[in-house]
């Protein structure tokens, strides 16, 4: 007589990677960032171990500056990375020449291969359709950037009016903010929805605009 084992998430500590250069879009990735991390801020304050390893990765190792100025530190260079269990790509302005960057697009695609989660914001998706992974899959990205996707010839059936899109392991998200959504999301599912409440509990993110998007 056999028994399923169940296996707990939260014994397993998860590398994320999250992939910045310069003129990056800067909520991009600190949206995601901050979600990921919160992860282990909230099993810290009832006593627990850490779940993630949070990595934040360059080309070369070495600081990267935003699109708004705002310079950051990785942890890493890509050489130094070569198997992660969820890959973050953010956009920005700057992922127009990043996506014509052999070594950049190649670890992407390489990385890929060893992730339980593939993820993008806004037009980190250009990385991930450069690279071959959206194929074939419903996929989100930044709202003004649809006509540029499909000019560049890139793959994939892009989702308007939608927050973020889940396709097998991958997970895509639209503009800026929304890579928080998708984060909140995908903690829910690798832990569950009531520790995604918990984690947007303590980052007190609940959203409520004081003026409406719709443009007139």
């Amino acid at each position: 007589m056999t028994h399923d084992v169940k296996i707990n998430p939260f014994d397993t500590v998860r590398r994320i990677g999250i992939f910045i250069f310069d003129d990056v879009e800067e909520l991009d990735f600190v949206g995601p960032f901050e979600v990921f991390s919160m992860v282990n801020t909230v099993l810290q304050y009832v006593g627990k171990a850490d779940a993630v390893k949070v990595i934040l990765i360059s080309e070369t190792g070495k600081d990267i500056t935003g699109i708004k100025g705002m310079r950051t530190g990785a942890h890493a260079a890509m050489t130094d990375i070569d198997a992660l269990d969820i890959i973050c790509i953010p956009g920005g302005h700057g992922a127009r020449a990043q996506i014509k960057n052999d070594n950049v697009i190649n670890w992407v695609e390489s990385i890929a291969q060893s992730c339980e989660w593939v993820t993008s914001v806004c037009t980190g998706s250009f990385f991930l359709a450069k690279a071959g992974l959206t194929k074939g899959k419903r996929i989100a990205t930044y709202w003004g950037a649809f006509d540029e996707f499909h000019r560049l010839g890139l793959e994939g059936d892009l989702q308007a009016d939608v927050r973020y899109v889940r396709d097998g392991n991958v997970v895509t998200s639209a503009g800026v903010s929304a890579g928080i959504d998708m984060a909140l999301w995908l903690v829910g599912q690798i832990y569950t929805p009531a520790f995604a409440r918990q984690v947007a509990r303590a980052m007190q993110y609940d959203p409520a605009p004081p003026y409406l998007a719709d443009v007139e």
